[in-house]
């Protein structure tokens, strides 16, 4: 079983920055795709970033040009870099990797004050 641990959310005001980290309680070798999914509430769970082993990153429609995925293989660990924070950005955020098995983070909480 594998066990990821987000870290990183928090209280920030519009216009700034975060960075969340995933790391993975050990290495997979079937785990393809890492990222993010967010999740505001009385809203739906919604893609924000993935990305493959090989680096190919994928972006939700409304973070593209603000956050950027990045993934290091070497340290289980898959990172998501956000700025120009707007308050509609405010939801918990779920780390998932997926490949033969699907797995899920226990969220971080993302607050974004106007």
């Amino acid at each position: 079983q594998v066990q990821l641990v987000e870290s990183g959310g928090g209280l920030v005001q519009a216009g700034g920055s975060l960075r969340l980290s995933c790391a993975a309680s050990r290495s997979f070798f079937s785990i393809n795709t890492m990222g993010w999914y967010r999740q505001a509430p009385g809203k739906q769970r919604e893609l924000v970033a993935t990305t493959t082993r090989g680096g190919s990153p994928n972006y939700g429609d409304s973070v593209k040009g603000r956050f950027t995925i990045s993934r290091d293989n070497a340290e289980n660990t898959v990172y998501l870099q956000m700025n120009s924070l707007k308050p509609e950005d405010t939801a918990v955020y779920y780390c998932h990797a997926s490949g033969t098995a699907s797995y899920w983070g226990q969220g971080t909480q993302v607050t974004v004050s106007s």
